[in-house]
This record gives C-alpha cells, structure tokens and sequence, in this order.
C-alpha cells in the first residue's frame, strides 16, 4: 500500500518500491480498505477507497453540509494517540447524527447503480478478459444524480406507520452519497454462485429450478455476511472543472475506442511482431501468438487485457504477478510443447479441458449414473473402459501452484505477521485494549473484540451496533437456508460435507485476509477445497456428481470472498462515520437486488451465445470462451467424479502433490533471506501472490501481462516516483475513467450488436483465418 505512513518507517530501497514525498492522496487508498495500510510500503490499492477520500481531499467547502472553517485538533491527546497520522489527515472529526443515510433517494440510486454493476460483473465471467466495475464511476455518477432528485422531488409523506418516510426529505446528504458507493460495490461484484446453473446448463443440459439457484445464490452470499461479523469527510462539493473533464473525455474516448478490439478490428487486440516477421512458421507462431501461443513480447490496446490493476496494484506485486507469468508461460509452456513433456502433445497444452489417456475428448457424462434415491455414482465398468481423466500441462501444475498458494498463504502469515499479530494479542489481554498499534490489523482481526478510546470510535458509538440476535439471525438465516437445499439434494453434495466447507472456509479467512491487506491482491482457495472434498465423497454412498464439487467450492470458497468485501465497505463506513446497522442493511439488500440481474443476464448469455461458452464453437475474438466454467468442470470430473484416490496414485498426477511441500519451504526461504538482508526487502516477494499467479490459467489468450507490466512500470514506478504530484492527481481518475469506457461498451455490444447476431465482416484487420495474422496453425 501506499509508502510513508509515519516518518520514522523505513522506506522501500529496491527497485520495486517506491520513495514518495508524504501526500494525503496517495495515502488515501489503503484507509478505505478493510487491509492493514501500514504494513506494507508500496502504493496504493483499489480504487474503491480513493474514490472516497479524494472527494474529501479535493472538495472545495461548498456543500451545504459543510464548513469552511476546519477545526483545529490537538493530535498529540490521548483521543487521537491511537488513530494513525494517514488517517488523521483525510478523515473528518466531526459528525452530525442528524444526516439522512437510507433514504427514498439512496435506495433508489444505489438499486440503479447495483443493477448496472451486477450486468457489467457478470457479462465478464463468461469471458476470458474483463476490466472490473469502477466503483469511481458510482461516486461520481451519484452526486449529481442525488442532487437533481432533492431539486425535484416531492416533499411527500409516504404514509406506511412507524415505516413512514419522505420522498424528499431536504438536501442530498454526504451520508447518502457514501452509502450508495458502499452499496454499489457491495452489488457490483458479480455472484459466484451463479456458476452451478451455469455449469449445470452448460455441460450437463440441467436447467437449475430458478427458486433454488436464486436462494442457493443468497444462502452463499449472506453467508459473507456472518462471518464477517464474527470477523469482526466530505464527498460533496464541486470537484476541479478539469479533471472532472478529463476523466468524462478519458471515459467517451475509452468507449469508441473499445468498438476496435472488441468488433471492428480485433487485429489491434493482440499485436504479434513475431508472427509479422515470420508468418508461415509454426515455431514462430506459436511463441508469438497472443491467441493459442504463448504471446511472447505480444503488445495489445485492448483495455479489457490490461485493467486499471497497472495502478491499483503496488508495483513489487505486478512484477511478482508477472514473474509468475514469465516462469508458467514463456518458459514452462514452450519447454512442455517442444520437449514432448507433461503429457505434450497427446494433451493440448493450452486447454484447461479433460482428456482420455489417448488425448480425445474425456466422455464424462458417460460416467454419471443416479441410483433409486437420486444419488449420483460411477458407472465403475464404463469408467474401466475410459480411464483416467487427464488435462494438459498447463492446467496440471495450476494444480501444484494452487497446493501451493494455499499453504503458503498460512506459513507466510506465521512468518511474516505472527510476531505483530502475537504482540497484539498480548497487549490486548494486559490492557484490556489493543495498543497504539491495533488499528493497523484491527480491520482483520475484528473478532478480538476490544474497547476502543480513540475519537473515530467515540464517534461511531453514536449510533447503536447490531444486537446480538441480529448477529444471531444474520448467521443462522443463511447456514440454514444453504442447509435445506443441500439437504434435500438439489446441488448435488452430501449433507454432511456442508459443514466441513464451513468450518475450511471459516479457517481460510485469515490468512487470506492478511495476504489480501498487504497487497491488494485478493488470493482464490484453489483447489485444496477439492481435495478434501474428493477425499471426503469417496465414502460409499456418497453422490459423485461433478456439481457438487462446484456447491461445495462455491460454499467454502463465498466465506472469504464475501466477507472480505463486506469487511472492507464496512471500515469504509466507520471512517465516514456511517451508523453501523445502515451499513450493513444496504449491503444486505444490494446483495439481494443482485442476484437476480446475476441471473437474468447469465440465463441471457447462454441463450445468446451458447455454442461459443459450451465450446462448441471457438470464438473469433477469444473473449466469449467460458474458460472459468470449464476449469471448474473440469476439477469437478477430475475431483469428484474420478476422485483423487485414482487421481493421485497415477504417475502423471502424484508429483502435483508436491506443491504443498513448495508453499511451505518458500516463503520459509524468503523470510530467511529477509532477515539476512533486510535492506534488499525481500518481504516484498510474496510467495503467495507468486504461487497464486503463476496457478493463474491464461489459456487461449495470453495477450496482456507484457503490455500490463510495461504501463504498470509506467505508472507505479516511473510516475509514483518521479513524478508524484502528476500521479496523484490524475493515475487513480485515469484508471477509473478507462475501466467505465471498457464497461460501458462491453455492454453496448452485448445488448445492441451481440444478442442481435450481428457480424462484422472480414477484411484485412478481422482476417477469417487468424485475426492476429498469425498463420502457421
């Protein structure tokens, strides 16, 4: 996260790192944030917590719900002794209770806003690229947007009793402004749980009944919810003309723009100098297409390859992210391809399908076979005849980066963060409080329960916290609606392992956290999950179906990932000083205005491009490919319907397992070399985050990080550190702007020119052939 947070702290000395003068802006990212901000010095991370603070930082004191005089504080008091000076600097002290948060307004700008969000998220699951949805674009949109609704709207009663509210009740307030943001990104996300009738409809011809994969959908994301509650400023005014316009030219230029790559001339998407010098080579080709090869020095101006993560990630972490894809793909790929090894060529290494032993299409449906009680088991005699289920290079050592990635992710916390984390546990229990030092891992560690005497919390007291029955409720609702429909088998998994995916997920939370609050990138449990289910079914008895893998990931997988969005939306609102229960009531209800739009547009994609994300048809542009899906089906064969007792007596599939020994030697490695030279900051090699790359399947389309780590060099290191005032004022906005013009054309082109089966012709920049121009296939 952002660098120097107290002047006392050391500060990057390599070059991955960065040594910028103190600035509030730069710092502002990573309060907003539910992650620690001070234990890392890189720079800043998403965008959400900008957003909010650069508003407060920027406005000028022209709302009517501000004051142009600032008060002066004494920082040295004891009330402020334990909020960090980052804070101190971009969060306001003072608090009117009488503001209006939920109101007519708010919920009606924040159920637009989710809805736009929601399509945009779930549109780029079905592809192999995406840029995320800018929560930027909501805080910005939505100021205006409140404002002209308290110029027009009535001041009318809705007359509903102790319910009763106005549809106006006076001038758009900064409470309701920030809700609506938290909402949106709360809403925004897409919904994972949306991949079971996905993968029930797309490999299986199961069309999920609409009431079960909706409340399978809740169940899984209001679980989030539960656990993070175990887990436990100005934004109005008038912004700079100008960057106001940049950001809105940034953004129109984006949309046109993306109308190339994506439509008319998908050439400009992966540009391939190799194949241009040497276009009838195979060899040649193969290295240099960012389509089916490996992409090397592949340059591409479309933004859906590159993403705004050139900015919101620290800089050390795109390098280890992109060292990861040098090692897996410019290296291994082609030493499998040319050496025949790991199964090449009998298993297409850039597949993430499954394969028989002689390399034809693995019949899996063949397999499946459901008794008198509609449990589904392995038809042992067609599976003799079958064989193991292989997959290529490729997908096969993402198994061995993912073993990896998830013990390192508790080795290197016990290494690197135990000490701290153990030193504030200790205070905690001498002085009943966390130290001057708890707010920095306060956010993550929210279940040690503290009384806090700083003002931020002396503030938020104001307004009453959840009861605990309400906790109680909010915990109970969703284990129990999840429960009932695995108990009554329809998704596909036992009963009994739904509470092992509980207490697995429950246990990931922290460590991922930790992972996740020094850097910004959000790690997947992979598939260890699989594993202990695989191991779990093979009991007799047991249902073998592929989807039940994908319920119990999908289970196990949604108490961190939600949670970890929760968590940090609702630091966000301590720091406005947005009442508690409102917090967590509009994250609530975003959460259920999603998923039916999650639904209806995935439920629209099948129906409109079915035989591109089943695989029946390869895609001309290589987005609409569905390989998520597939890689989860795939485990699901691999996992559950052959299991990993075959799996892993196999001698193809045994040396993977060794990737548990990796994730626990390396970051041992790194922690030693840290402290033999500490100066060389080779904390900053987060083995995690490596292991979780480098496990990242690219595919068909390995068109992306070279560009991504070019301008990421660009912007993270070259500006951040040379040019500092110039990144702070416009690398955030930038990205932001690039992000929405991305998104707003995605869905442009979905709904006025790709559910209409319109095509664009083929001509020398969207060759029928190889729109990359690289022949040699």
């Amino acid at each position: 996260m952002p660098s120097e947070h107290r002047r006392s702290r050391v500060r990057v000395q390599e070059s991955m790192s960065h040594e910028p003068e103190k600035d509030v802006l730069s710092e502002a990212p990573a309060i907003a944030r539910h992650a620690d901000p001070y234990i890392s010095d890189d720079p800043a991370f998403g965008p959400e917590g900008k957003i909010l603070f650069d508003l407060k930082v920027d406005a000028a004191d022209t709302s009517d719900n501000s004051s142009r005089d600032e008060p002066q504080y004494d920082f040295d008091s004891e009330e402020f002794a334990n909020i960090p000076e980052i804070i101190r600097e971009v969060v306001g002290f003072e608090d009117d209770p009488t503001l209006p948060v939920i109101t007519f307004r708010s919920l009606l700008l924040s159920a637009i806003f989710c809805t736009i969000g929601s399509t945009v998220s779930q549109l780029s699951y079905f592809r192999t690229t995406y840029a995320p949805f800018p929560v930027f674009f909501v805080i910005l949109a939505s100021a205006p947007l409140g404002r002209l609704l308290a110029r027009v709207l009535p001041a009318y009663i809705v007359p509903l009793g102790r319910f009763s509210f106005s549809l106006n009740p006076g001038p758009f307030s900064i409470k309701e402004h920030a809700i609506i943001g938290i909402a949106a990104n709360a809403g925004s996300q897409g919904q994972w749980a949306t991949y079971l009738p996905t993968n029930a409809a797309l490999y299986y011809g199961i069309t999920m009944n609409p009431a079960v994969a909706l409340f399978f959908g809740w169940g899984a994301s209001l679980l989030g919810f539960s656990f993070a509650a175990m887990g436990k400023s100005e934004l109005h005014a008038k912004r700079e003309a100008k960057r106001m316009k940049v950001f809105w030219l940034i953004l129109f230029a984006t949309f046109v723009w993306q109308f190339l790559p994506e439509y008319l001339f998908p050439f400009v998407a992966s540009l391939a100098p190799l194949c241009w010098f040497a276009s009838r080579n195979h060899t040649v080709n193969f290295l240099g297409a960012g389509r089916g090869g490996i992409g090397l020095l592949n340059i591409t101006l479309d933004w859906s390859n590159i993403t705004s993560t050139v900015i919101t990630y620290p800089y050390s972490v795109q390098v280890t992210v992109f060292v990861g894809f040098v090692i897996t793909t410019w290296i291994l790929i082609p030493v499998a391809k040319f050496g025949n090894l790991w199964g090449s060529p009998t298993y297409n290494i850039m597949s993430n399908g499954v394969f028989q032993k002689n390399g034809s299409s693995y019949p899996f449906t063949s397999l499946i076979y459901t008794d008198l009680n509609g449990i589904q088991h392995v038809n042992e005699t067609r599976y003799e005849e079958v064989g193991l289920a292989y997959s290529g290079a490729q997908y096969t050592w993402e198994i061995f980066m993912w073993y990896a990635s998830y013990i390192s992710s508790f080795v290197w916390c016990a290494l690197f963060l135990g000490p701290k984390i153990a030193k504030i546990w200790k205070a905690r229990k001498a002085q009943g409080h966390y130290h001057k030092d708890r707010l920095r891992y306060a956010p993550i560690l929210a279940c040690l329960t503290m009384k806090e005497i700083d003002l931020l919390s002396v503030l938020i007291q104001k307004y009453p916290g959840m009861t605990l029955w309400e906790w109680v409720a909010l915990t109970l609702v969703p284990i129990v609606m999840l429960l009932v429909i695995v108990a009554l088998k329809k998704v596909w998994m036992p009963t009994w392992t739904y509470f092992v995916a509980l207490g697995f997920g429950g246990a990931a939370m922290l460590p991922m956290s930790l992972v996740y609050a020094v850097s910004g990138y959000s790690i997947k449990v992979g598939f260890f999950n699989e594993l202990i289910y695989g191991y779990m079914i093979e009991a007799k008895g047991s249902s073998r179906h592929p989807l039940g893998q994908l319920a119990y990931r999908i289970i196990s997988g949604n108490v961190w990932y939600d949670a970890r969005v929760v968590l940090e939306d609702q630091k966000i609102g301590h720091y406005l000083h947005l009442p508690p229960r409102d917090v967590m009531g509009m994250q609530i209800l975003a959460n259920i205005i999603a998923l039916p739009v999650n639904y209806g547009v995935m439920r629209a994609v099948i129906s409109s491009k079915y035989e591109y994300v089943s695989g029946q048809k390869v895609d001309p542009s290589g987005q609409w490919t569905g390989q998520d899906f597939k890689s989860y089906n795939t485990a699901g064969i691999q996992y559950a319907l052959v299991g990993p007792k075959k799996l892993f007596a196999s001698s193809f599939f045994k040396p993977v397992l060794y990737g548990f020994a990796a994730g626990g030697i390396a970051p041992l490695v790194i922690w030693l070399l840290h402290k033999k030279f500490p100066k060389v900051r080779f904390d900053l090699w987060n083995t995690t985050i490596f292991f979780a790359s480098a496990a990242t399947f690219y595919g068909n389309l390995s068109t992306g990080p070279f560009t991504a780590i070019l301008i990421g060099t660009f912007f993270n290191f070259y500006l951040y550190r040379y040019r500092h005032k110039f990144w702070n004022k416009w690398a955030y906005i930038s990205g932001a702007a690039l992000d929405t013009g991305f998104n707003a054309n995605l869905l442009f082109i979905f709904l006025f020119l790709g559910t209409t089966g319109a095509v664009m012709v083929n001509w020398w920049g969207n060759n029928a052939e190889s729109i990359e121009r690289c022949f040699a296939w």
